[in-house]
């Protein structure tokens, strides 16, 4: 650009990707793409989820728009329903078998995540026979070739078979053939939460597999056949609707990779990557792209079970960590939460309250400074953001006019709700700041409530782990924790409650790593065991995870030998998670044991990640495998054992795009973007996952989540 002299230059990112205009002064010919700024532009993640629903919306002119959860939840990031209102809508409905339109609307435009059969196909005929549609459109996330694929048909058949019969049924339930209607691939998997991260609520429950999966899954197989470790597992050996799930993952990738322009390389860390990686690299529609794309990225896709220390831990200083820890979750939300907003009506804040407005919550798309403030508490330690959060407030109040009174020092709950006390009475005010005030209130919320006080309880304990780790083994760290194992009548506020007990149990399971056979190991178990049996059995009231685990709603009606099989599941469980990195060459240990002049630590998975992608020396990481897309790559990789060829390596391409199967923390994410802004300055980073993650989130995937046959509507 300096050489082609070009004086002016302005790149704006639209909802259609990227424009660039060109002012004054061009002295050159060259046509300026997004290809050819590549070393420049920044991808941006955000611009790719806007154009995908911008197909949706212009579709929704007049209709009523009926939505499922996940792509509700995908579309709040994007700027919610107010997107569907402001492009037309009449009104926006969840996708429900009692939901209907009104005898003067005649257009519906339906958004779902899943293929079309099974549950979904009587949702659309039941709200259709009870509506007086005329024009249908269907937006399906998943496209045809997976239909074709879920349907055992054959690739040979018309491109849109599938799709056009579907519209056939369609009329039919509309009454008349001459009707309209459509059906159209949308791929609105991918939820913005940043720039450059991004979850996908679609697949939220998707984890990685485990021992007890590998047993379901010989239970089905012939002696011959039958697996001897979750490596040898492949994707044809898996349940049809965990198929489905990964593929549809695999062709949300492509469309993002079609987006970039992008031909990737993928890497794999851990069993279950691999699957993933070599379904998206034999992908066939990602083999026609990967011929004319003219960008390159990285793509490393990590097990989450390789390092759940880092997951259920409390090592990270980042406020919106503890904001989704310590908030209820958006009801069916699995990453945004709920803030209370009592406080800025004219309603007594007291609990019988709480449900009477509808809650705040974190994303803000529709308001700038909101979301600035929303960026920038991502990207900074928590005694910084309640800073950020204070001077947004004042400086909004400064704006408005509105009497505050400026105090210096550190920021309290109470400092805080004084500032948005101010915006109560001025509801022009309240209407221009309402985003910020959201998030203001998410942050004083936490600080005050009773959770976040255990929050430095449950880091200080886990430290103390870390150091008898080195010291007495895991043995004698389990007689440390039985001790804090306490039934309700006995528990104060400060004591562990079960759910926080399991946390503690897959934190020390998952950092010991690989265990000797040890008979006092086992005498320590069978006592833990015990007490946890027994504080179960006298829970006056189950917790959501309990309930999840037991398979039973109420304690009155938990049994002792259902607590007793629960409890011995949860234990088969922990005993997987020190095998989970096994197979690990280089990354093979997430602990530090301590010295003369150092206290043990831990390393999180992730940071030993980037530092090996990105070592000086370029080393070859066994652990790191890479995914061969083709006969070239096979040759490449095949000829790199004899001959001077240099195999593919992450570090190789200007983008590096990290997808941690299982959930990633707002902490991981902080540590992988500082390390590259410091070390790699040049590369940009993007971070995918399946889901934000707080501790809790991982007791509920590892022990009450059916990893094999997830809920697909079929």
């Amino acid at each position: 650009i300096v050489e082609a002299r070009r004086r002016v230059l302005v790149l704006s990112k639209s909802a259609a990707g990227f424009s660039v205009e060109l002012l004054v002064n061009c002295h050159c010919d060259i046509p300026l793409t997004v290809s050819s700024l590549w070393g420049m532009a920044t991808v941006d993640l955000e611009s790719f989820c806007q154009q995908t629903w911008g197909r949706v919306f212009n579709k929704c002119k007049r209709a009523l728009v009926f939505l499922d959860s996940e792509c509700a939840e995908s579309l709040h990031w994007v700027g919610g329903a107010r997107r569907f209102l402001g492009a037309g809508a009449l009104n926006v409905k969840e996708f429900s078998s009692f939901e209907s339109g009104g005898a003067s609307q005649p257009k519906a435009v339906f958004v779902v995540n899943s293929l079309l059969k099974g549950r979904t196909v009587e949702i659309i005929r039941d709200i259709i026979s009870l509506s007086a549609f005329q024009y249908c459109t269907v937006f399906t996330a998943l496209p045809h070739s997976l239909h074709l694929w879920a349907n055992n048909a054959s690739s040979e058949v018309e491109e849109s078979f599938v799709f056009q019969q579907f519209e056939e049924k369609l009329c039919e339930w509309m009454g008349n053939m001459n009707y309209t209607a459509e059906v159209l691939y949308a791929p609105v998997l991918f939820a913005p939460l940043s720039p450059y991260l991004c979850v996908t609520p679609a697949l939220a429950s998707l984890f990685p597999l485990g021992s007890r999966d590998l047993n379901q899954i010989n239970n089905s197989r012939s002696e011959k056949k039958k697996f001897a470790s979750l490596s040898d597992i492949d994707f044809p050996s898996l349940p049809v609707k965990l198929q489905i799930r990964i593929k549809s993952l695999a062709c949300g990738l492509n469309h993002l990779f079609e987006y970039l322009d992008v031909r990737e390389e993928c890497f794999a860390i851990g069993t279950f990557s691999k699957i993933i990686a070599g379904d998206l690299a034999n992908c066939s529609h990602a083999k026609n792209r990967r011929k004319t794309a003219q960008n390159k990225a990285s793509l490393v896709f990590i097990d989450r079970t390789l390092d759940l220390t880092g997951a259920v831990g409390h090592h990270g200083d980042s406020l919106i960590e503890k904001i989704i820890s310590v908030l209820h979750r958006l009801p069916g939300h699995t990453n945004d939460v709920m803030v209370n907003t009592v406080e800025m009506t004219a309603l007594y804040a007291a609990d019988e309250n709480s449900d009477t407005v509808a809650p705040g919550c974190l994303a803000q798309p529709n308001d700038l400074a909101a979301k600035t403030l929303w960026e920038s508490l991502l990207s900074v330690k928590q005694k910084e953001a309640v800073m950020e959060v204070r001077r947004h407030l004042v400086e909004a109040a400064s704006r408005e006019n509105l009497p505050i009174k400026m105090s210096m020092g550190r920021v309290t709950p109470e400092q805080l709700n004084s500032y948005i006390q101010l915006f109560k009475k001025n509801a022009k005010a309240l209407e221009n700041h309402c985003g910020l005030l959201q998030l203001g209130l998410a942050t004083a919320q936490t600080l005050k409530h009773p959770e976040y006080a255990k929050w430095d309880s449950f880091l200080a304990f886990e430290r103390l782990l870390l150091q008898n780790i080195g010291d007495i083994q895991l043995p004698g760290v389990l007689n440390q924790l039985c001790s804090m194992i306490k039934s309700h009548s006995e528990r104060k506020n400060e004591d562990y409650n079960p759910d926080d007990l399991l946390m503690l149990l897959v934190y020390v399971y998952s950092v010991v790593g690989e265990l000797p056979l040890q008979k006092d190991l086992d005498v320590a178990e069978q006592v833990i065991k015990k007490k946890l049996i027994q504080v179960f059995c006298d829970e006056p009231e189950l917790s959501s995870l309990l309930q999840k685990i037991a398979g039973c709603e109420s304690s009155s009606n938990l049994t002792f030998s259902e607590a007793k099989t629960a409890v011995d599941e949860i234990f088969k469980s922990l005993r997987e998670i020190t095998k989970a990195r096994i197979h690990m060459k280089r990354l093979n240990s997430v602990y530090i044991p301590g010295s003369n002049t150092r206290q043990a630590s831990y390393k999180p998975l992730l940071k030993q990640v980037v530092e090996e992608i990105f070592h000086p020396d370029r080393l070859d990481c066994a652990d790191i495998e890479h995914m061969s897309a083709g006969l070239t790559d096979l040759l490449k990789t095949g000829f790199s054992m004899f001959m001077k060829v240099s195999r593919p390596h992450p570090s190789d391409h200007p983008l590096l795009i990290l997808f941690v199967i299982g959930g990633v923390t707002v902490s991981e994410v902080k540590m992988v973007t500082d390390f590259i802004a410091t070390h790699k300055p040049s590369v940009q980073v993007l971070v995918l996952s399946s889901k934000l993650l707080k501790p809790l989130d991982i007791p509920e995937l590892l022990f009450a989540t059916d990893h094999l046959h997830p809920d697909i509507g079929i």
